[in-house]
């Protein structure tokens, strides 16, 4: 759903604490704490107890080796509404090298040598998994 998209890409940005999430997403502690449980829950994220001086424990919510798999998903949605629902002038986020600056893009390359794909020329074939 929209609020779970939107925590994981504010989690891929560095975003770690309930009250950033809340103040950058503008959404309710009910919504967000269901959304974070659920994303827990599925092992996309982790809750890690932190305590502030003085302050009682509090979570911090950090993306596993799952959730981090959902980056190119993220990625690709980022740079499909870039190209379609926006002009350049209006993006808020662009994807960049970080030593360099460049700009970057996905892209689907051939796994035996690298040569970039059309995705026009992709087909699908049966796994193991349908292969039994």
């Amino acid at each position: 759903d929209q609020w779970s998209l939107l925590i994981l890409r504010d989690a891929m940005l560095g975003v770690r604490r309930f009250d950033q999430y809340q103040r950058h997403l503008g959404v309710s502690r009910t919504v967000l704490a269901d959304r974070l449980g659920k994303l827990v829950a599925a092992g996309i994220l982790t809750r890690e107890e932190y305590r502030e001086q003085g302050e009682r424990p509090r979570w911090e919510y950090r993306l596993t080796r799952k959730g981090w798999g959902l980056q190119n998903v993220l990625l690709a949605l980022r740079e499909w509404g870039n190209r379609y629902l926006v002009s350049e002038d209006e993006r808020l986020l662009e994807l960049v090298q970080a030593s360099t600056g460049e700009p970057v893009e996905l892209a689907l390359v051939r796994s035996s040598d690298g040569v970039r794909i059309d995705p026009r020329d992709l087909a699908n074939r049966a796994g193991p998994g349908l292969q039994r």
